[in-house]
């Protein structure tokens, strides 16, 4: 998945058998066959190059949770944002990206007509989709249940972070970059921000967070913003959705969030001291 994916058991005795951690990493390998645009052979790019396809339950229900964000958020969360983030440069995997080359002749439309029935998806003509973020949330939930048959446990699969359960101090320290340490007891939390993947196309800086409204990198007075949700996939939504939407509007939403401003200032909101 292009990322860090940390597992974390809390066990009484301080050892745990590596037989969760098997079985929490095989799952990350399973979903990134189904969910990965890098891969020519995964589900979704056959999804992807074919228009249409009889999908695993996998692919369906992430697919139906991005499309349900995309539905209640009005479009600022968008799964067919692929054009867009390629037409930006982002067409490989990152660390393959070059850092500065000619820009696409133009922005990519978002907001295409996706439709699910029973197993069966179809995209409309044109559209692709991207599960990057909501598909890290995703494996993450997934990847915690497995853990925590056998105790307590924490996932963080590039800081979308997933728990099940709670240590003896009945929450689970997580440091936020340019914030406070946060006591999560449940939930998930997620980060977005255009601070990591940077690159540029004619001169001009890039970044992989694409405004479904503009089709292009999002213009924000955030650098980065660090949400608590009700789940991991929760949490990626509203990170996103806060941080394309800017500061004003993030402070006004009232959701736990540590933002970070383009100036270095770090704002909590939601309740968070």
């Amino acid at each position: 998945m292009g990322t860090t994916v940390e597992l974390v058991l809390s066990v009484d005795d301080g050892h745990a058998t590596e037989r969760p951690f098997a079985a929490a990493q095989r799952e990350f390998e399973r979903l990134e066959q189904v969910m990965s645009r890098f891969r020519a052979d995964s589900e979704l790019s056959r999804l992807n190059a074919a228009g249409e396809l009889d999908a695993s339950a996998d692919l369906v229900d992430v697919l139906s949770l991005a499309l349900d964000a995309r539905e209640r958020t009005g479009g600022r969360f968008d799964p067919t944002v692929h054009d867009a983030v390629v037409a930006a440069g982002y067409d490989r995997s990152f660390e393959l990206v070059p850092e500065d080359a000619a820009s696409a002749p133009h922005a990519a439309r978002c907001g295409g007509g996706v439709e699910i029935s029973g197993r069966r998806i179809r995209l409309e003509r044109g559209v692709h989709l991207d599960l990057g973020g909501i598909g890290k949330g995703f494996a993450a939930e997934r990847a915690a249940e497995l853990l925590a048959l056998e105790a307590p446990a924490l996932v963080s699969a590039g800081g979308d972070i997933a728990v099940r359960g709670a240590p003896d101090e009945g929450f689970w320290p997580v440091a936020v970059e340019d914030g406070p340490t946060l006591g999560l007891a449940s939930g998930g939390l997620a980060t977005s921000g255009s601070d990591r993947r940077r690159w540029r196309r004619d001169g001009r800086e890039q970044h992989h967070l694409i405004d479904p409204a503009s089709g292009a990198p999002a213009e924000s007075d955030l650098l980065r913003v660090t949400a608590v949700g009700a789940d991991a996939v929760d949490a990626e939504v509203l990170a996103k959705v806060l941080f394309l939407d800017g500061r004003a509007a993030a402070e006004r939403a009232g959701v736990p969030a540590v933002l970070v401003t383009l100036d270095g200032e770090t704002i909590l909101t939601g309740g968070i001291a």
